[in-house]
């Protein structure tokens, strides 16, 4: 019940600032690939190990994941194409980051545990993403999770931020597979299986 009426907060929050973005005349779809170029960036900083700048960028990378889609709303701009571009770009971003991290950590000789635990995000954060897709496609609406795409983006932030990456992927590692786990109970509820 809490969590829903900050869902429809910050949804009505980002509406509104969808509508002023919208009239800076940048479309969606740009917006989708200023998140994705951040994303990259963010790989990057973090492969040279300056991980409170790529947390710091990895939030402002989020803001524009989470305004494509406000903008969309806001301007009349939703298109199936966008739709998938945001969501293809997003695993694209996902990875570009957790791949940064993969270089420190292979360079670093930090071990097999990090690279283990940067496989296992990377996996269950696309899987999040695939199941979900495939549940709409079988005619299913399925939003719910406990780990969605808002929710890495933060852990990971933070986790970036305070210099203890690898907490944030040990949390991420578990918490998104749990979510493959827990949508897939969703799926097998809703169709009556």
């Amino acid at each position: 019940m809490l969590s829903s009426l900050v869902a429809d907060r910050v949804r009505l929050r980002l509406q509104r600032v969808g509508e002023l973005v919208g009239r800076t005349g940048l479309t969606p779809n740009q917006l989708t690939m200023i998140g994705l170029f951040l994303n990259g960036l963010v790989g990057w900083v973090a492969a040279e190990g300056a991980f409170r700048w790529a947390g710091g960028l990895l939030l402002l990378a989020g803001i524009f994941d989470m305004l494509d889609g406000a903008v969309a709303r806001a301007t009349g701009r939703v298109t199936r194409f966008g739709g998938i571009l945001d969501s293809v770009l997003d695993r694209y971003a996902e990875a570009l980051v957790i791949g940064g991290l993969l270089v420190w950590f292979t360079r670093s000789s930090a071990g097999t545990v990090p690279v283990l635990l940067c496989y296992a995000v990377i996996v269950g954060s696309i899987l999040v993403s695939y199941v979900r897709a495939r549940a709409e496609g079988a005619g299913l609406q399925l939003t719910q999770g406990f780990f969605a795409r808002p929710e890495r983006i933060i852990v990971l932030a933070l986790g970036l931020l305070a210099e203890r990456p690898i907490w944030a992927l040990w949390l991420l590692a578990v918490a998104t597979n749990l979510t493959v786990l827990q949508r897939l109970w969703l799926v097998r509820r809703a169709s009556g299986a």
